[in-house]
């Protein structure tokens, strides 16, 4: 099965109501046909992270969506380590000239580790690594 890695900005836009990227995600994951997805505790934490100030019912979906990714035969979670933790932060430390976050460069790595080229996010910074980003919106630009 291809497998396909999954950004934060997918998470938000799929579990956010009333998120901008939530049509386009859904359709650049329909268009994947199956796949399994790959992520890490790192993005998952950093989508926490961004719930964290929706308020009660946002927290609480975010929990069960979590969850129910962490507990999906369709989905691998890749768990955080200080391997990948100390690797990411060589990625950041080669990157000065880049705007990378610390998460890109954990997922950056994981993505190179796996063998994985596509990436379900809106974010250039993974093209720039010469990643393909599926999440698009008509008359974006990377």
């Amino acid at each position: 099965m291809k497998t396909v890695f999954a950004d934060t900005l997918y998470w938000v836009a799929i579990f956010k109501p009333d998120d901008p990227w939530t049509k386009p995600a859904k359709e650049a994951k329909a268009s994947l046909g199956n796949v399994l997805l790959l992520t890490t505790d790192e993005v998952l934490t950093e989508f926490l992270t961004t719930l964290s100030k929706g308020g009660k019912s946002l927290r609480s979906t975010a929990v069960k969506a979590v969850r129910a990714i962490l507990d999906s035969p369709n989905i691998r979670v890749l768990p955080q380590s200080r391997d990948s933790f100390l690797r990411g932060l060589e990625l950041y430390k080669q990157r000065p000239d880049k705007e990378y976050s610390f998460t890109d460069c954990i997922s950056m790595n994981a993505m190179k580790s796996e063998s994985v080229s596509k990436v379900l996010t809106n974010d250039h910074h993974f093209a720039q690594e010469s990643f393909t980003v599926l999440i698009t919106r008509q008359n974006d630009t990377l």
